[in-house]
């Protein structure tokens, strides 16, 4: 039977995207506490799983580009969310050593298969403004990790096989919408999408320079999943208010999303990203001098405001930037360059606190993010003028 749609409805996008980061929600903050309570792995194996698992994340943001350019969009999104459906399914039953990493690592090449086709297929959305459609992947984004993080704590009480059932009936009905509700008419689509297959040199230099932006960004942001956690509880901070933290980050994004989407539709990408991503760059350095608990509070607040305003606007600056070209490929290096950035972030937060100080490492990575920032900015203003 021929595929009759031009491009993917937005409500089935909105449920695959919140899906497919529910499910990962559950599984980022589980593997390391699983590995070593109950496998009993070292922390140094725990994130050599979770460094290998964030290799292959990126290696299928990069796979799914080329396949959705060059293959056939539909079975690419089919092929990224079987993989992560199958090993899901496999961990309900096999959860032990090495199994488990290996599973593990299929699940997050599924994953960022999965993730790129997702914007790819955004991409391509016509009827909707392409700012409304990247904010509301935005809000399904922030919505699934609320979900997941906050189940896993609950579920985990009641053994890890409930947590990979759980887990795998999000994957399931992500594979099912792949299937049902993602079929739709290639050609025509492309046609509008990939004329002519090459973008100009200097929007492509702008593209790398918002990947290298989003790079810094994200290895920046991955320390408040990693090394902050520790710095704060060596202040004598509750880890459950550590939690609570990302909690109130869920919850200003799913509510306050939408007002930022209002004030910020008719600015111009560049505007709307470069105030974001000040703000949250900025928000590092009020962390060179926190010690109490509330400071961290209104540092999250205002983190979360630059989140807000910029980080929805990057994948439609890097789509519009794109014209002519293969929007799979683009949307690609954008998820690559995330998942590059949560890998190394850890890495690169431990050996600055061993060799230097937490100062040391606020200051560096919030001066990279301005740095990236004026380099991106400088670029886009050769290509207006």
């Amino acid at each position: 039977m021929i595929a009759t749609k031009k491009e993917v409805r937005l409500p089935a996008l909105f449920i695959a995207t919140l899906m497919l980061n529910t499910g990962a929600a559950f599984m980022w903050p589980l593997t390391t506490i699983y590995m070593n309570k109950t496998l009993g792995k070292s922390l140094t194996m725990a994130g050599a799983v979770m460094l290998l698992m964030s290799v292959m994340m990126m290696v299928g943001n990069y796979v799914g580009g080329v396949l959705f350019d060059r293959w056939s969009p539909y079975l690419t999104g089919v092929l990224g969310a079987g993989l992560s459906l199958i090993a899901m399914i496999l961990l309900i039953f096999f959860h032990g050593w090495p199994i488990f990493a290996v599973l593990l690592v299929i699940v997050g090449f599924g994953d960022g298969i999965s993730l790129t086709v997702g914007n790819s297929f955004a991409a391509m959305i016509t009827q909707t403004p392409i700012r409304k459609v990247f904010n509301l992947m935005y809000i399904a984004l922030n919505v699934g990790v609320v979900i997941g993080t906050l189940l896993v704590g609950y579920l985990l009480d009641y053994g890890i096989t409930l947590v990979f059932s759980v887990t795998t009936l999000c994957y399931i009905l992500l594979f099912i919408l792949m299937v049902t509700e993602f079929k739709i008419d290639v050609n025509s689509s492309q046609s509008n999408h990939q004329a002519g297959g090459r973008v100009p040199k200097l929007n492509l230099r702008v593209i790398w320079c918002i990947c290298l932006m989003v790079f810094a960004i994200y290895t920046s942001y991955s320390l408040w999943e990693s090394v902050l956690s520790v710095h704060m509880t060596n202040l004598h901070i509750a880890f459950k208010d550590y939690s609570l933290l990302w909690t109130m980050n869920g919850f200003l994004i799913v509510f306050g999303q939408p007002l930022m989407n209002r004030l910020f539709t008719n600015h111009k990408l560049a505007t709307q990203v470069g105030l974001g991503v000040s703000i949250f760059a900025l928000s590092f350095f009020g962390l060179i001098f926190a010690s109490q608990y509330s400071a961290f509070v209104i540092i999250m607040i205002v983190l979360t405001i630059g989140e807000m305003i910029g980080f929805p606007g990057l994948p439609a600056w890097i789509d519009s930037l794109a014209e002519n070209g293969r929007k799979g490929k683009y949307q690609g290096m954008y998820n690559v360059a995330i998942s590059l950035g949560r890998a190394v972030g850890p890495l690169f937060g431990g050996l600055m606190i061993d060799f230097f100080s937490y100062q040391a490492l606020f200051l560096c990575v919030g001066a990279a993010m301005l740095v990236t920032l004026g380099i991106v900015l400088l670029s886009n203003r050769q290509l207006v003028n």
